[in-house]
């Protein structure tokens, strides 16, 4: 008995044995294939998302007849200037058959019109990006560091406002600017942008999560409330900061309502108002146009990358 049971268990152990490797052998297929399956769907999805930045960076430079041959029926109208049905396929290219910087050329020389509003753009966004992110930051040290009901209660009133759109608060924000004698100037602009509630929302969240020990340990040690926030609570939200900063600057940088609004000059427009201007003889301008308007964002995004994970990711403490 004793040995047929020692031959039944040496059998189990071999026909376990022999399974092992081959399970571990689907496992790891299995796993590949889900990989190699994620990472195709992670390819398609960016390649649908670059696929317009790419063809307008490249549709950029070619010619004015290229650009017509190619998309002259997707902007041709009728004889009362309505859209007309489109019956053939439009020709989406990529690869211009000629390069040419003669768009570049008008833009940057010939015509001064776009450099205007493109400054614009920086004198509109500069200031709301830096103004509110002081505001924010002394705001979200108020709210992280004294907890109460009246602040909860203002707290909460700042995410209401941070989840309502804009154009709930277009209408009030044109009632007091023309009562404050703002309009057509750029304080429209800027006053609402300063006081828009979503950094201080994303720096008090981040700030709430420093430890209390932290700034005790910093007011044994003789610190007072402007040292703690200027020491320890900036230092410590540096990725919070940048990552509010990227974020603000792509928000306002790209906002159309809020200038077809609230400035009736013409002149005072940003480039993205402008762009949405350009007549149908000019696409190759549009083109050009949109390629130098992305530059900003695009560098700014490059280099704050790793700022922005690191806000977002980090919970905030101390790193060790």
């Amino acid at each position: 008995m004793k040995k047929q049971k020692k031959s039944i268990y040496e059998l189990q152990a071999g026909s376990s044995s022999s399974a092992g490797p081959s399970s571990v052998k689907r496992r790891k297929m299995l796993q590949k294939g889900k990989i190699a399956l994620a990472t195709v769907v992670a390819a398609s999805f960016a390649f649908l998302f670059l696929m317009p930045i790419v063809l307008t960076i490249t549709n950029s430079f070619m010619a004015a007849s290229e650009i017509s041959a190619n998309y002259g029926s997707v902007f041709a109208t009728d004889a009362n200037g309505g859209k007309v049905y489109i019956s053939e396929k439009v020709n989406l290219k990529f690869i211009p058959d000629m390069v040419s910087f003669s768009q570049y050329n008008t833009v940057l020389l010939k015509s001064p019109e776009y450099l205007l509003k493109f400054w614009n753009s920086v004198i509109l966004v500069g200031p709301i990006v830096l103004f509110q992110l002081i505001v924010a930051s002394l705001a979200s040290y108020s709210f992280a560091r004294y907890r109460g009901k009246i602040r909860e209660i203002i707290f909460f009133m700042y995410i209401i406002l941070m989840l309502m759109p804009y154009q709930v608060t277009l209408v009030p924000n044109y009632l007091v600017s023309d009562w404050m004698n703002m309009l057509d100037t750029n304080w429209a602009i800027w006053l609402p942008g300063i006081a828009s509630p979503f950094a201080v929302f994303l720096l008090t969240k981040f700030m709430r999560r420093i430890p209390d020990s932290v700034m005790e340990a910093a007011q044994i040690d003789g610190a007072g409330e402007w040292q703690i926030y200027k020491r320890i609570c900036l230092p410590l939200c540096k990725g919070a900061i940048c990552s509010a900063a990227i974020l603000v600057f792509i928000d306002y940088w790209n906002m159309v309502e809020q200038p077809l609004i609230l400035l009736t000059d013409a002149e005072m427009h940003p480039l993205s108002v402008f762009l949405s201007k350009i007549n149908k003889g000019e696409i190759g301008l549009a083109f050009a146009v949109a390629t130098i308007y992305m530059v900003p964002s695009l560098l700014i995004f490059l280099y704050g990358e790793e700022y922005l994970v690191d806000g977002i990711t980090y919970q905030g403490g101390i790193k060790g």
